[in-house]
């Protein structure tokens, strides 16, 4: 069975970063794409970042420049180093990984939170 292990969350201050791990296990077949996504209470969960196999990557504007996805498809595993962090970056984070045999799978999502 698989199952993503999210770790990393927390409580920080404005300007402040974490680093957020989602560690893979029980998946066959490496990963056609690793992504983070958000969501806060009553809004639609949305990407924040993604990576491909070939290390190509994806960020949502809010984040870019700031935010650093990074991922060892061996594993497999992804990071999302984030730094300078504001209030707006405050949701439950979740990671998603995805191959075309075994289809999707979800982290249990984990709290970011920053203060002002």
């Amino acid at each position: 069975q698989v199952q993503l292990v999210e770790s990393g969350g927390g409580l920080v201050q404005t300007g402040g970063s974490l680093r957020l791990s989602c560690a893979a296990s029980g998946m066959k077949w490496r990963p056609n794409s690793m992504t983070w996504y958000r969501q806060v209470p009553e809004k639609k969960r949305e990407l924040v970042a993604s990576i491909t196999p070939a290390g190509r990557t994806n960020y949502a504007g809010s984040v870019k420049g700031r935010f650093t996805i990074s991922g060892d498809n061996a594993k497999p595993e992804v990071w999302l180093q984030m730094n300078n962090l504001s209030p707006d970056d405050t949701a439950v984070y979740y990671c998603n990984i995805y191959n075309q045999w075994e289809g999707e799978h979800w982290g249990q999502g984990i709290q970011v939170t920053v203060s002002s």
